[in-house]
């Protein structure tokens, strides 16, 4: 057993945080005691859960970090700080926003960092997964599919390897209610994965338009998929899917518009947020989901 105590920059909401991964019910996690439990792939592709717990307040952040193996400690360390962007100084991004047209939405969500899916595979899948389908149902499948074919730790669920997966009949995908197409997508890219022809490590050393170039040449994978991918899987600071509804109803909502906007409209709005579009689309969706009573 092993334990890190982190401190990060203020203001950091960790609230937030949990608040945004409880939608999904995968997570395994405790608003009240304030963790989460993550599932990461070490020293090869190995499971280990790792406990995030907060210690500390917004303006304070403060983090204890617990792991069961030692020999796996600071590579986990290292991709935990990843996925909550401990480095990130939020305060520049809140100060970038002040003068903004979105300015309210900002200083609602103040100290809410982009945090990363646990697995760069894991999200690639869910984008996968996600297209074309409502949240609810979205997340109901990917639940089949990780809790099929995935393995459980310590009462945390990992995704499969790509290997696995890639070996799935179609048919069996089918039975679990995807489509055959759907079925055909998870199978074909996870094989690419495990040949390594889509080589995920190397995706941190590349830039947003090489990924895009790499990615939107494949079947199954367009454009929401590969914003997705940057945002949640690899958090670039800078990017706006337009096409994105939940961003077109927040816009809609905060500028009291008649009708969702167009992509001219949205492209004009989204002006003066760069260089951080991320973050601007990140509280563009906290601004319009189901909050919880704290």
């Amino acid at each position: 057993m092993w334990q890190e105590q982190v401190q990060v920059a203020a203001p950091y909401d960790f609230d937030r945080v949990l608040e945004r991964l409880s939608i999904d019910s995968m997570n395994v996690l405790d608003l009240a005691e304030r963790y989460v439990k993550v599932p990461l792939r070490l020293n090869g592709f190995e499971p280990h859960v790792v406990t995030v717990q907060a210690t500390g307040t917004k303006q304070e952040p403060a983090f204890t970090v617990t792991g069961r193996t030692e020999a796996v400690k600071e590579e986990a360390m290292a991709e935990v700080r990843r996925i909550f962007q401990w480095d990130l100084q939020l305060q520049a991004v809140a100060e970038h926003f002040k003068p903004s047209t979105i300015a309210e939405i900002f200083a609602e969500h103040e100290g809410t960092p982009l945090v990363l899916d646990f697995s760069l595979y894991g999200s690639l899948i869910k984008c996968i997964i996600h297209q074309q389908l409502n949240m609810a149902f979205a997340m109901t499948l990917t639940k089949r599919f990780v809790q099929t074919y995935g393995e459980e730790v310590d009462g945390v669920w990992f995704y499969p390897h790509p290997e696995k997966a890639a070996a799935i009949p179609v048919t069996e995908l089918r039975e679990l209610q995807f489509s055959g197409r759907k079925a055909e997508y998870i199978t074909s890219i996870s094989a690419l994965v495990a040949n390594g022809e889509i080589d995920l490590d190397n995706m941190h050393n590349q830039t947003d338009d090489e990924i895009y170039e790499q990615l939107i040449k494949i079947k199954g994978i367009g454009p929401w998929t590969v914003q997705n991918i940057l945002l949640f899987g690899l958090g670039r600071p800078n990017l706006f899917p337009l096409a994105d509804i939940g961003i077109q109803n927040a816009l809609k909502q905060h500028f009291q518009m008649d009708a969702k906007p167009t992509k001219e409209e949205m492209l004009a709005f989204s002006r003066e947020w760069e260089p951080y579009l991320s973050y601007a689309s990140l509280y563009l969706w906290r601004s319009i989901e189901k909050r919880t009573e704290r």
